[in-house]
């Protein structure tokens, strides 16, 4: 081998494993010090843009089960609420049948009437001052239908509609087939319709005479009590063919959409509708009934088991609202799981492999240097020579 002085090719080599060998160990000490393998997108520009992606995910997915939770907490505000309220209701039903009884007075009734009407009052006053996040939930949250428009209703005194209720319902116009004596009605807005056969509900062609029935519309989230004749709180009364090219109009309203998953697709929401469920509002409809007589405590019977129904079958709306969020969260959270490990698998580091890499890499390094050295002390060997 050649002995020259100018270019020491060892020394050269020595050098270029010197360099190689420090930035492994730099590489090694900074993925020990971040803990992860993917510090910036030169480590591995693929499994960058993948993480990235399942990050962006799994941030709206934690979000999504915290939004789903306070779902459940809005829920619980408003169905607690509910639950005094139908205790109210279960009094003022006790004080009707009680002004009912021959065995007190009129005189009496003006005290059963005045705690009758505190407690109508107490039921306003719950249904105003229920919010969450200063938001009424029971004078109306999400979705309504107009009542100034909707011609199913504004025409109640012929068509017998008494009552609308909205549950997860889509805003938009709805109208109803209902073709004379074939007990069926349908109902739909131009995407989705619903055919259901009422001839179970109904006697013979009509409403029984001082009832109601409900028609249920689930797959459109919507539910149309229709009444009989002399029925509490109509003017009306159905008969089969009467909503034929009646419609209703559900307009958007403030809250009742719950974003429960990572896009903006309408399957990641939930949505819920929570009726006027004032004393004065169409679902209780209490601000009419009195009990100052034997014959209006009478009447009023029938007004009060509606509204006890109305606020329990609110209540079992909720309830199920909250036992599908439940399962949202728990999927959701499983999902998580699943992402998260899959995202550390790419940009984690392996730490029993970065610090085997590391010692590698310092031994390497060590003797490189050593060898460098050796390298240079080779060339004072030519001075033996002069």
């Amino acid at each position: 081998m050649p002995l020259r002085i100018n270019n020491n090719i060892l020394s050269i080599t020595a050098r270029h494993e010197i360099r190689r060998n420090f930035t492994q160990v730099s590489h090694q000490i900074e993925r020990l010090s971040s803990g992860l393998r993917i510090n910036r997108a030169k480590d591995d520009a693929a499994g960058l843009v993948v993480s990235e992606g399942m990050r962006g995910e799994l941030s709206g997915l934690n979000q999504n089960v915290r939004n789903a939770e306070q779902a459940t907490h809005l829920l619980q505000i408003a169905e607690g609420s509910l639950q005094e309220v139908s205790n109210i209701l279960v009094r003022i039903r006790e004080l009707a049948m009680h002004s009912s009884s021959s065995t007190i007075n009129d005189k009496n009734r003006e005290a059963v009437a005045a705690e009758f009407n505190q407690l109508v009052s107490e039921i306003d006053r719950v249904a105003q001052t229920t919010t969450y996040n200063r938001q009424s939930l029971l004078t109306g949250f999400g979705n309504s239908v107009s009542t100034t428009v909707s011609t199913a209703i504004t025409t109640s005194n012929t068509t017998g509609v008494v009552g609308v209720r909205l549950s997860a319902a889509q805003a938009g116009t709805f109208t109803f087939v209902d073709t004379a004596s074939d007990s069926d009605l349908t109902l739909g807005n131009g995407t989705v319709t619903q055919t259901l056969n009422i001839g179970n509900l109904l006697d013979g062609a009509t409403v029984a005479a001082g009832s109601s029935v409900i028609a249920n519309f689930d797959r459109l989230g919507i539910q149309v009590t229709l009444a009989g004749a002399n029925a509490v709180g109509a003017t009306g009364d159905y008969v089969d063919g009467d909503l034929n090219g009646q419609n209703l109009v559900v307009e958007e309203g403030v809250g009742g959409v719950f974003q429960v998953g990572p896009t903006e697709s309408f399957v990641h929401r939930i949505e819920v509708s929570l009726a006027d469920l004032r004393a004065s509002g169409n679902e209780l409809n209490l601000g009419r009934l009195s009990v100052g007589s034997i014959g209006s405590a009478r009447q009023a019977l029938a007004g009060i088991d509606r509204a006890i129904t109305n606020v329990a079958n609110e209540r079992g709306k909720m309830g199920a609202v909250q036992n599908r969020l439940d399962f949202t969260i728990a999927y959701t959270e499983n999902e998580i799981e699943s992402i998260q490990a899959s995202e550390s698998s790419i940009r984690d580091a392996d730490i029993a492999v970065e610090v085997t890499e590391l010692s590698r890499g310092q031994i390497l390094l060590q003797s490189s240097n050593a060898m460098l050295v050796q390298a240079n002390a080779s060339s004072v060997a030519a001075l033996s020579l002069l």
